[in-house]
């Protein structure tokens, strides 16, 4: 049925009158008047029993006059809904977040919440790399990872923020004083690293490649912390972001900046192009401001 057509016909059951209905809709009786035969036509039964200046509802007009009004309300609400997600007053939102990279998020997380608190929002936390491919394959709307991102997957990036490398080991592995560190010092030296699904790893054997030598792995974990700890233990040097070395690193350690090349730690969102939700758009603007107040 159409919908304009039952509209003007409930509207006339509720007024009891084609003229009200006609002033309450804006229009002329005569449309109205149409509306409802059209309507008529399309139940294949006569709605409306009329009485001189009164009207009766049929047996069959009861029940489109009840459906009827159960439609318009949907479809009120189906409206309403439509405008609260294009003013991101609702919505959902999946956003991939890899394991560090979400103590940068925090404040976010609070401005969002804050912001939009109408908008149900979900972390997936995995691997920078794991994220990429949930991205790509439509699993995540927008995710995090550690630039540069896989080229195979065509992704659309944005870099959120850039930060050296520091190496991290027990205090003593370098000479004193030293504040740098050329990358290429690493050559011959144990390196305990993350495992190869983080992009960072990733990253740092692409440099290692470029930089001619083969790392000396002592050991791997999917724990920032732990790294760390085995640093600090004398088994390796580690190798980590500067907004992390504070809050992770505990202890006689040694803490130099990786420099000849200086390698940056680029945390970066993604997304398939094209089309993004009124939500992950809201999420892209909040932390843009939040972020970069921080990096101001």
């Amino acid at each position: 049925m159409d919908l304009r057509s039952l509209r003007y016909f409930v509207e006339t059951v509720r007024l009891n009158s084609f003229t009200q209905a006609a002033e309450s809709l804006h229009v002329t009786q005569s449309t109205i008047s149409k509306m409802v035969r059209q309507l008529e036509q399309e139940a294949g039964a006569q709605l409306l029993i009329r009485d001189g200046r009164k009207l009766a509802l049929t047996d069959i007009g009861r029940v489109v006059y009840a459906r009827g009004e159960d439609m318009l309300a949907s479809m009120r609400r189906l409206a309403q809904e439509v405008h609260d997600t294009q003013t991101v007053e609702r919505g959902q939102l999946t956003v991939g977040i890899p394991p560090m990279i979400n103590l940068l998020f925090t404040p976010v997380l609070k401005a969002f919440r804050e912001r939009h608190p109408q908008i149900a929002l979900t972390l997936l936390e995995d691997t920078g790399q794991a994220i990429e491919r949930k991205v790509a394959n439509g699993e995540v709307e927008i995710g995090l990872t550690v630039l540069p991102a896989d080229p195979a997957l065509a992704l659309q990036t944005a870099t959120i923020a850039s930060y050296p490398l520091w190496a991290l080991a027990a205090q003593g592995t370098f000479r004193k004083g030293r504040a740098t560190l050329p990358f290429k010092a690493l050559d011959g030296l144990p390196l305990v690293m993350l495992t190869d699904d983080f992009a960072l790893t990733r990253s740092l054997r692409a440099a290692f490649g470029a930089a001619g030598f083969e790392p000396q792995v002592a050991a791997q974990s999917g724990q920032w912390d732990w790294l760390v700890a085995m640093a600090s233990a004398g088994m390796g040097v580690a190798l980590l972001p500067e907004p992390f070395i504070g809050r992770l690193a505990s202890g006689p350690l040694d803490a130099v900046r990786l420099v000849e090349p200086a390698l940056p730690w680029q945390p970066a969102h993604v997304w398939q192009g094209g089309y993004l939700s009124h939500a992950a758009r809201a999420w892209l603007d909040v932390c843009e401001e939040v972020l970069g107040a921080a990096a101001g």
